[in-house]
């Protein structure tokens, strides 16, 4: 449960006992109650309510209206949101939620445990990604109306981030009723009801969404801002123009151009933040290989290719130093995770062509081996493809880049699976069970599948690995599992990591708290102002 220890009062006593000898220390701005604040998305949602969607838009926008019962702060350690209290039995098989009193929903509804039950066990059976999250949980108890008991099939230690109201919104189980075999069709979804500190007002198709002020929100006297206006803005330039000239106060998730990066940067009326994306949106860029091709198939092929990449080039071309270099499978932006002694195939040439001759691809008297095609996911991958076709030219192979859209890409890449390797970027999300483990683990080679195991990788050690870190409760335990996994990953190169991504938020510069935390601009905006009102 989350206590304030003795310990801790203490210092925090101590610490007020210092302010109070300090009095030339200035105090915290006041936050400034009331303003218009408009926000730009790429994409219009296909739902308000992230219970039965992934998209983009509809997780930035849900968490303002429907809460979950955590947050998490950048490091991704959970906070109070709608549950004050929680407790993980040490067999790891039982979740305990205290909820907060006094919270109502948006048409006067008190929030119980009840509707904590109708969320969770939905989420299992109709988001996208619930059924594999929530696979263990049994059920539901509600012993009492503030109270919220889950039982588990099998530990699951990821589980308590997934508590975010992103990733698992706290919905009204009355707003339901009726529509319990098909909550996707429920008018809940697109004028939804919630607890969060703004109420649905408007939804003008193909134009904007319109939030209020909710006046009864239980955490008072937040929210501080009036209305939140989102304006859906598919063209990356026009969004660089709308935030420029004020028309526009906030956009997420890289927004703009990069090339207007340096621009936007030197403009005294915007900020810009590459936080919080800790938590969903961190992105990932990698090769992967089919293993079943001709060439592929062979490791040394793959470590050839490896010894030919400096990711520091495309770090800097391509995403002009908005990102880190990734070594392995893991992104650093899971810091609890990540292991950075990871090894890596550093650039080296020579050891590539020897890797190709002991494979039994030699270079002609024209210094050719063979042809090869690169398919690249619509968006930068198509860079990254494109740099990989210069840096193996070198080596002696000659690769053609594909260049497809979306619906094309992945029903080549994971239906047909009629490539050869392929250049792609995906989130790994809270948690590599949730994230990563999909790309690597050999039962979920799923041909049909968007974003599973096209590598068609297959390894006894790493299924054995990543299905026990799937289960322990020990997180020194765990952390050695998944250590030894990205370690064997290095090793046989079913796929390259390479970079990732700064995702960046650009703001005007009165505006405050609109990142504070993990979730970034898909927080509750509950403490967001304007400091000129």
């Amino acid at each position: 449960m989350t206590k304030i220890s003795r310990r801790t009062f203490n210092l925090l006593a101590g610490t007020s006992a210092l302010a109070m000898t300090l009095p030339h220390i200035a105090k915290a701005e006041e936050p400034v109650v009331g303003g218009s604040v408009t926000m730009a998305v790429a994409d219009e949602p296909p739902s308000l309510v992230s219970l039965t969607t992934t998209s983009a838009s509809t997780v930035i926008l849900s968490p303002k209206i429907t809460e979950g019962l955590l947050t998490f702060d950048f490091d991704l350690t959970p906070k109070p949101e709608l549950a004050t209290e929680w407790e993980v039995s040490e067999d790891g098989l039982t979740y305990t939620f205290k909820l907060r009193e006094g919270v109502k929903f948006h048409d006067g509804t008190p929030l119980t445990s009840a509707d904590v039950a109708f969320s969770l066990m939905n989420l299992k059976k109709v988001h996208p990604r619930g059924q594999s999250t929530f696979q263990s949980l049994e059920k539901v108890d509600t012993p009492d109306d503030l109270t919220a008991v889950l039982t588990l099939s099998q530990p699951a230690p990821y589980l308590l981030t997934a508590f975010s109201a992103a990733e698992a919104p706290i919905v009204p189980r009355h707003a339901y009723e009726g529509f319990e075999d098909n909550p996707v069709a429920s008018p809940n979804g697109n004028a939804p009801i919630g607890t969060g500190p703004f109420r649905f007002v408007e939804w003008a198709r193909g134009s904007y969404i319109l939030m209020e002020r909710n006046p009864d929100y239980w955490d008072a006297p937040k929210p501080y801002v009036d209305e939140l206006i989102t304006q859906f803005v598919g063209d990356a330039s026009v969004r660089s123009i709308g935030l420029e000239s004020g028309e526009i106060d906030l956009a997420g998730w890289s927004p703009v151009p990069l090339t207007d990066m340096e621009r936007i940067k030197a403009d005294p009326n915007l900020q810009v933040e590459t936080r919080g994306n800790e938590y969903q949106n961190n992105g990932f860029y990698r090769i992967e290989f089919n293993l079943e091709n001709e060439y592929f198939k062979d490791v040394r092929v793959r470590q050839a290719f490896a010894h030919m990449i400096q990711p520091q080039q495309i770090l800097d071309i391509v995403f002009m130093g908005y990102g880190d270099l990734a070594r392995g499978p893991v992104t650093p932006s899971l810091k609890k995770i990540y292991d950075p002694e990871t090894p890596v195939l550093e650039h080296d040439p020579d050891r590539a062509a020897a890797l190709l001759d002991e494979a039994g691809y030699p270079a002609d008297a024209d210094g050719k081996r063979f042809d090869v095609t690169i398919d690249a996911r619509p968006g930068v991958a198509s860079q990254i493809a494109q740099y990989m076709r210069n840096v193996l030219a070198p080596l002696g192979v000659a690769v053609t880049v594909r260049n497809e859209d979306q619906s094309a890409y992945v029903r080549r890449v994971y239906t047909d699976r009629d490539f050869a390797f392929n250049a792609q970027g995906s989130s790994q999300l809270f948690d590599p069970t949730v994230g990563t483990q999909r790309f690597y683990w050999s039962q979920n080679f799923r041909p049909g599948v968007p974003y599973s195991n096209a590598a068609a990788y297959q390894n006894p050690e790493v299924d054995a690995l990543l299905e026990a870190a799937a289960v322990e409760n020990d997180p020194a335990k765990r952390k050695e599992q998944l250590d030894a996994f990205q370690h064997v990953i290095a090793n046989d190169v079913p796929a390259i990591g390479l970079i990732a991504t700064h995702q960046i938020t650009i703001a005007n510069v009165n505006l405050v708290n609109f990142c504070t935390g993990a979730l970034g601009i898909s927080g509750n905006f509950a403490d967001l102002y304007l400091k000129d009102g």
